[in-house]
């Protein structure tokens, strides 16, 4: 009969390296998604932040560009009614000249904005699916729905059975 090692020791632990539980694999492996976690968040936030921060310096040059701009337009219109009196009107009507051209653009913008504004449909289709959504979000065990389910397909909203297949 052939002798084979001893498997325990004389204290009474096995012989050879103890083997983790599975509880306290299950515990590492959780820590170590928790850290990958935290790590994946902290590099987001390292890349979001710096791109949030060129995004806000972009805007703000923008914006001090467009407020140049605005006073440069000043200008422009100054210059346009000294045109206007160089052709020989008196100062004071080539100014009252640009003046009412401006007011004139300003009130057409306005009128057009508001006439594209009113053309706005409401999203009524939205509006349907959301007044549904209390009874969607009631729980209901699968197979025993009672209610056609909304679904959108091709832009369109319509209810499907809901003992159809998905899809």
């Amino acid at each position: 009969m052939a002798h084979s090692a001893p498997t325990t020791r004389l204290s009474g632990e096995p012989a050879g390296p103890q083997e983790p539980s599975i509880g306290s694999l299950a515990q590492s492996a959780m820590a170590d998604v928790s850290t990958l976690i935290r790590s994946e968040i902290e590099l987001a936030k390292a890349e979001v932040g710096s791109s949030v921060k060129k995004v806000g310096i972009g805007g703000g040059l923008i914006a001090a560009g467009a407020v140049m701009l605005a006073f440069a337009s000043i200008f422009l219109f100054i210059g346009l009614a000294e045109l206007i009196t160089w052709l020989g009107l008196p100062r004071f009507v080539s100014y009252f000249i640009v003046f009412g051209a401006l007011v004139l653009f300003a009130a057409l913008a306005i009128m057009v904005g508001v006439k594209l504004t009113k053309k706005m449909r409401k999203p009524e289709r939205t509006i349907e699916t959301l007044k549904d959504l209390p009874d969607v979000m009631r729980r209901e065990l699968p197979g025993q729905r009672q209610r056609d389910l909304p679904v959108v397909r091709d832009g369109q909203f319509a209810r499907q059975d809901p003992h159809s297949r998905l899809g």
